[in-house]
């Protein structure tokens, strides 16, 4: 009778030093055999959210080269460990079944979509880069010398980090655009 009425939380919160119910009188013993993920992580990575422009910080558990646990990480000074509803679910977004993996292409005037090889695509879009460059490109505006594009345009988002958004804006200068902007504001 003693061991049945020790196992029943009730009389354990009764009885115990935890009259509030907060501690050990509301764990069971399976409850005490349970690890959590994070606890097994190989390792933690930051991260920033993907979802909006706020840029909350994400703590990425990982194990055996498995996210395992995305939480919010308290150490940064943007989102202090929270993360909203979206935020809190992005492990599915990489670790769900039916995420895309490969490269998508549907072809002009084509119905269906086909899977490319990420060298071949990249060297698409490499091409339609150059292309769109040419087409738009000015060497003068009246009798001043531009040599400008207006084929191409860039708009950084705001979870990008200033490096990243001081790359972008070498790249596309480089390249002769001058519409370059980051919506660095919500």
């Amino acid at each position: 009778m003693k061991t049945w009425l020790d196992s029943w939380p009730v009389f354990r919160q009764l009885t115990g030093p935890d009259p509030l119910g907060r501690g050990h009188a509301a764990r069971s013993k399976k409850t005490e055999g349970i690890t959590s993920r994070t606890a097994t992580a190989d390792r933690v990575v930051q991260s920033v959210c993907p979802y909006c422009a706020v840029g909350c910080g994400q703590r990425v558990f990982v194990k055996d080269e498995q996210i395992v646990q995305i939480e919010g990480d308290p150490d940064s000074p943007i989102s202090r460990g929270r993360l909203c509803p979206k935020g809190s679910a992005s492990k599915q977004l990489v670790t769900s079944p039916s995420r895309v993996t490969t490269v998508k292409y549907r072809r002009p005037h084509g119905s269906e979509w086909e899977d490319l090889a990420l060298d071949e695509a990249m060297e698409m879009i490499a091409d339609r880069v150059l292309a769109a460059r040419e087409k738009g490109w000015q060497e003068f505006d009246g009798d001043q010398r531009v040599n400008r594009t207006m084929g191409l345009a860039s708009l950084g988002g705001a979870t990008l980090d200033n490096e990243e958004n001081y790359l972008m804006k070498k790249l596309y200068s480089a390249m002769g655009a001058i519409q370059i902007e980051n919506q660095a504001r919500i």
